[in-house]
C-alpha cells in the first residue's frame, strides 16, 4: 500500500517546499506590515490595510494597465504569425527543420541574454534598427526603450519573438493531428489554398488555440525578466508592469506586506484564468 506514496513523495515534496509552502507564508505576510530585516518578531499585524492600499495605489493601477496592453500586444500578434508560420512549415518546405529550430531558439535561450541583445538593436543612436530605420529615410526615429511612448512597444516587440518558437511548435503538434482526409475532400471539392486554411485548419486547431491563449495570458502576467533588465520599469513608470512591481515593492522599497498583497492578487487572477482553462476545456472536450 505503501509503494504508490513513494512513487508520488518526491512530486508532492517539491510541491509543498517550493509553491504551498511559499504560497501560505505570503499569504500570512499579506496581512502585516512586515520587514526582511526584522522578520516576524518585528512585523505588525494590520488586516487588510495592504489590499486597501493596493486598491487605491496609482502605481499598482499602472502596472495592472502596463500589463493588460502587453497581453493584447503580444499575443494576437504571436498566435496570428505562429499558426502561419506552422502551416508552411507544416507542408515540408525546404530546411523547414532547421527553421522550427532557429523559431524555438528565442524560446529556450537565456533572457538575460536576449534583453541585452536587444537593448542594443533599440540603441537610439548606435542600434541597427534605428540605422535600418535611417537608411529608408526616416528622419524621427524612435527613442525606443528611452522614450516612454515607444518603451512599451518595444517590450511588446521582443515578447513576441521569444514566444512565437513556442506557439508555432504547439500549433505544428496540432496540423499533423489533423486527418488529411479532409484537406483531399476540399481539394477534391475545389477549395482555395485560403478556403481550406480557413473553413478546415483554423476550426481543427480550436483547441490548440485555446490552450495556446491561455497559457499566452498566464505567461504575459509573469513577465519580469525582460522589463528587469531593458527598463526596469521606466521610463518614467512607461514599462511597471505586475511582477516587477511586486519586486520593487519588497525587495527595493522593504514594503513586503504589500508586496505580499499584491503577490496574491496575481495568484488569485492566475488561478481564475487557470480555472476558466479548465472548465472550458472539459466543456469542448465533453461536446466533441
Amino acid at each position: 500500500m505503501i509503494k504508490p506514496y513513494l512513487f508520488i513523495a518526491p512530486n508532492f515534496l517539491g510541491f509543498t517546499l517550493f509553491i504551498l509552502i511559499p504560497i501560505l507564508y505570503s499569504l500570512a505576510v499579506s496581512f502585516m506590515d512586515f520587514s526582511i530585516f526584522k522578520g516576524f518578531a518585528g512585523a505588525e499585524f494590520v488586516g487588510l490595510d495592504n489590499y486597501t492600499e493596493m486598491l487605491s495605489d496609482p502605481g499598482f493601477s499602472n502596472a495592472l494597465a502596463n500589463n493588460i496592453i502587453y497581453a493584447l500586444g503580444t499575443i494576437p500578434i504571436m498566435m496570428i504569425l505562429a499558426v502561419i508560420l506552422a502551416s508552411v512549415l507544416n507542408k515540408g518546405v525546404y530546411l523547414s527543420r532547421l527553421m522550427r529550430a532557429m523559431f524555438f531558439l528565442p524560446y529556450i535561450t537565456s533572457v538575460v541574454a536576449i534583453a541585452e541583445i536587444w537593448k542594443m538593436i533599440f540603441n537610439p543612436s548606435q542600434g541597427i534598427l534605428n540605422r535600418f530605420l535611417m537608411e529608408l529615410g526616416i528622419e524621427n526615429v524612435p527613442g525606443w526603450l528611452g522614450d516612454m511612448q515607444w518603451a512599451l512597444p518595444a517590450i511588446t516587440i521582443v515578447g513576441i519573438w521569444i514566444g512565437l518558437g513556442y506557439n508555432m511548435v504547439i500549433y505544428l503538434a496540432g496540423l499533423q493531428g489533423i486527418p488529411l482526409e479532409l484537406y483531399e475532400s476540399a481539394r477534391i471539392d475545389g477549395a482555395s489554398t485560403v478556403q481550406i486554411f480557413w473553413h478546415i485548419t483554423i476550426p481543427q486547431l480550436q483547441s490548440t488555440t485555446f490552450f495556446l491563449l491561455i497559457t499566452n495570458i498566464i505567461n504575459s502576467f509573469q513577465v519580469f525578466g525582460l522589463i528587469n533588465i531593458m527598463t526596469e520599469g521606466g521610463p518614467g513608470e512607461a514599462t511597471e508592469v505586475l511582477a516587477h512591481y511586486i519586486y520593487m515593492n519588497g525587495f527595493r522599497f522593504n514594503k513586503m506586506g504589500y508586496a505580499s498583497a499584491m503577490g496574491i492578487f496575481l495568484f488569485a487572477l492566475i488561478f481564475v484564468i487557470t480555472l476558466f482553462q479548465w472548465r472550458m476545456q472539459k466543456k469542448y472536450e465533453d461536446s466533441q
